[in-house]
């Protein structure tokens, strides 16, 4: 990641409106934005959320709130709590992710 030409600034994340993104089951909200090439999102899975498809953008992801389980196309599945968090390269191992009891998650990609 290189971060360059973006000045310094602040997010009011509760001043940013959500966007949908239904999954297989539940849904994501998300509310997004954008500095140059680098994207950062608060993210929140509904209880009972399960992705519809398999990701291969990387990310780094930081837990906020709940449980986030992410499942590895190889079948391995790692658990993130509160104060975990993931890195996975772009097009390194695709990734989905579920949570039964709600997840809020911190993002940039």
């Amino acid at each position: 990641m290189d971060i360059a030409n973006i000045p310094f600034g602040t997010t009011d994340w509760s001043q940013i409106d959500p966007t949908e993104h239904p999954g297989e089951t539940g849904s994501a909200l998300w509310r997004t934005q954008q500095f140059g090439a680098i994207r950062a999102r608060i993210v929140e899975y509904t209880p009972g959320y399960l992705a519809d498809h398999w990701c291969s953008k990387g990310h780094v992801l930081f837990c906020l709130e709940g449980e986030l389980h992410t499942e590895l196309e190889d079948g391995r599945v790692f658990v993130l709590t509160p104060g975990m968090s993931y890195q996975v390269a772009d097009n390194a191992e695709a990734h989905r992710s579920s949570t039964a009891i709600g997840a809020r998650l911190f993002v940039v990609d």
